[in-house]
């Protein structure tokens, strides 16, 4: 697979400025960052485009978060403003609501999931990015993949929101490509993807890494079948995920 990745960040970087022009003109760029590479590279673009004085991150740990200090190598390596909330009170808080939550008509109570307690810290970060964005006259950049959007690893309303999407229709590989010709340290670039909350990685989760994944996207070969029926499937249950909310069609 040919990929030019400094050509693909000049055009990146342009088409931020061009959204900016057309729907933010001298608003900000705000920037949820986790440390990993896409939030590193989405920001290393931002800053590209746009100058650093007119971007923010946001880093936003859950109580403890035991690789903080990567989130912190970034927005000092970018010379960005950055702010840090730490969204624990508001996760405790709304999990403790719902768990206490009053029940009527055939309901005695919530039973919380696992999947509710690792995608409520996706939205209530999505939430905060939000608030601050609004309070600094600023759009909310999002940071998914390619790759992670092709099988749904991604929070609908959480990391999966956003203003403007500059890494949407490029794989892990051609991001961290990305990241190598912007300059950000490798340690962002190869750091291995994680949720933070379930004490696993992304490939982990998925079942299969990012590179076989990846050449699958662009080239439509998977050389291991099963593979191949577990991506082909992820992806199918989850395309709702990279489409608009259907809406019913009045007719007048």
């Amino acid at each position: 697979m040919n990929f030019d990745a400094k050509k693909t960040a000049e055009e990146a970087a342009e088409w931020i400025r061009d959204f900016f022009e057309k729907n933010g003109k001298g608003c900000n760029a705000i920037v949820g960052i986790s440390g990993g590479k896409d939030s590193s590279v989405t920001a290393a673009l931002c800053v590209k485009a746009l100058g650093k004085d007119r971007v923010y991150g946001v880093l936003m740990p859950n109580g403890e978060q035991a690789d903080i200090d990567m989130a912190k190598l970034l927005v000092n390596h970018l010379g960005i403003k950055n702010i840090e909330v730490n969204i624990k009170d508001a996760y405790d808080g709304l999990m403790n609501s719902i768990k206490n939550s009053k029940c009527a008509n055939g309901i005695d109570g919530i039973e919380i999931s696992d999947a509710t307690r690792i995608n409520l810290a996706p939205r209530i970060r999505m939430s905060t990015v939000y608030a601050i964005g609004q309070s600094l006259n600023g759009r909310v950049a999002n940071t998914c993949n390619l790759s992670e959007d092709w099988v749904g690893y991604s929070t609908r309303y959480g990391d999966a929101a956003g203003d403007f999407s500059p890494l949407a229709r490029l794989t892990v590989q051609e991001v961290k490509a990305i990241g190598r010709e912007l300059g950000l340290p490798e340690a962002l670039i190869e750091k291995a993807p994680s949720d933070g909350l379930c004490g696993k990685t992304d490939e982990d989760n998925l079942g299969f890494t990012y590179t076989v994944l990846d050449k699958y996207i662009r080239t439509g070969v998977c050389e291991d079948e099963k593979t191949k029926e577990l991506i082909d499937y992820k992806h199918e249950m989850n395309k709702f995920k990279m489409e608009l909310m259907p809406c019913f069609e009045y007719k007048a």
